[in-house]
């Protein structure tokens, strides 16, 4: 699909490309043909304006550019030819041919193909004569141009093509990570959700059999309730995920005290932790105003206090900590004692199903919380990232002020 998708970006790409080019090159060819065409014109024109420039035959003119002469049908029937030393007028057959050619021609101004000619037919009450003017440059010009704009379109559709190939891959790569991601995603679901499935299906065909005891069968039902609300919770997070990525599940903005909603959220974990012996404070700055949906940045808070509970070590501390960050931005970070994480494991703990530490599972983690909270943050358009030294995990939560 990918592929697919690279070869479309390029042909499309290549064929805009095509276009564009045909039309730059197209206007080129246009105007320098009408400039050359106007030119020649006014240069018939010029002559026929100032009959005593008209030169004698093999007389070569000085302030002409293209080759010209005139005929000039007299009352007898004679050929009168001035001008053009660059012609060879001594064909009275050729040139009476030319003349009756350009005589019978309804326009005034027109081209004689055959000879590489363009005649100006004038006429007044005294005289009536034709210009000619040789379009042999003018023909060589435009086929040196055109035969120029062939082989720079090719060489820039190669270039171009070049560039297509490098930009497809610069631009389907966001698809071919997300891609890469859904497969990952869905692969990393189903094996999560397999081991569940398997120990109730087995404890369900263990409950089949007459040969077990109400105890026996007692325990396999608790296994059963067991297995299916660990599935309950994966499956909440997953919709939970899906729901933070979805552009549509707009959140619901309003001004909030962020300092009394960090002090709210920690209360109901104060039991949790006491229970457990683990160490519990809090440092949070009065008066600090963010704009955001409160029951979503609750939802990181409780994430981030989920995850200090379960990870700290045996009597370890957490610590809470709310504060300004310069005068648009606030900052808090939950500490916990604990196994120090590996640095290239930091900025893979917001991937999803990932744990630096696979026992965690044990806990009912699955990876996915820190991606949701990443979710969270990311649509207040705040940062969060995580730090590892001396024992001590912080997560850091960095979102602009009210």
């Amino acid at each position: 699909m990918i592929r697919k998708l690279r070869f479309k970006f390029v042909l499309i790409n290549m064929s805009i490309i095509l276009v564009m080019l045909c039309i730059i090159f197209g206007f080129i060819y246009h105007f320098t043909r009408v400039k050359l065409e106007t030119e020649s014109i006014s240069m018939m024109h010029n002559i026929a304006s100032h009959p005593s420039r008209r030169r004698m035959p093999n007389e070569r003119p000085k302030d002409m550019r293209l080759p010209y002469f005139t005929l000039q049908m007299d009352n007898n029937g004679e050929l009168i030819v001035t001008g053009g030393g660059d012609f060879d007028l001594s064909d009275e057959v050729f040139l009476r041919d030319l003349f009756l050619a350009a005589n019978a021609a309804p326009e005034h101004i027109g081209l004689l193909p055959e000879y590489n000619l363009r005649y100006c037919r004038i006429e007044t009450p005294i005289e009536q004569f034709i210009v000619f003017a040789d379009i042999s440059t003018e023909l060589m010009t435009l086929h040196n141009l055109l035969r120029t704009c062939f082989a720079i379109g090719f060489a820039s559709l190669l270039i171009f093509l070049g560039i297509s190939l490098l930009l497809a891959r610069w631009a389907v790569k966001p698809v071919e990570q997300a891609w890469l991601q859904q497969r990952q995603f869905i692969a990393d679901a189903s094996h999560e959700l397999k081991t569940p499935l398997t120990v109730i299906m087995t404890n369900a065909e263990l409950l089949q059999n007459p040969d077990f005891d109400d105890t026996s069968r007692a325990k396999f039902s608790s296994s059963i309730l067991t297995m299916s609300h660990q599935m309950k919770g994966l499956v909440e997070q997953m919709l939970e995920l899906a729901r933070s990525d979805n552009s549509e599940d707009k959140m619901i903005f309003s001004q909030i005290d962020f300092s009394k909603l960090v002090e709210d959220a920690v209360l109901p974990f104060e039991p949790v932790f006491f229970e457990k012996e683990f160490g519990l404070t809090t440092q949070v700055c009065e008066g600090i105003q963010v704009n955001g949906d409160a029951a979503r940045l609750r939802q990181v808070l409780d994430i981030l206090l989920d995850n200090a509970q379960k990870y700290s070590r045996d009597g370890g501390n957490t610590h809470i900590l709310l504060k300004k960050h310069g005068r648009e931005h606030c900052l808090l970070t939950v500490s916990n004692e604990g196994d120090t994480i590996p640095q290239e494991d930091l900025k893979k703990l917001f991937k999803r199903f990932y744990r630096a530490d696979e026992a965690r599972s044990q806990t009912g983690s699955f990876g996915l919380g820190l991606s949701i909270a990443e979710s969270i943050v990311r649509q207040h358009k705040g940062k969060i990232w995580a730090e590892s030294k001396n024992g001590i995990n912080s997560f850091h939560v960095w979102i602009p002020c009210a």
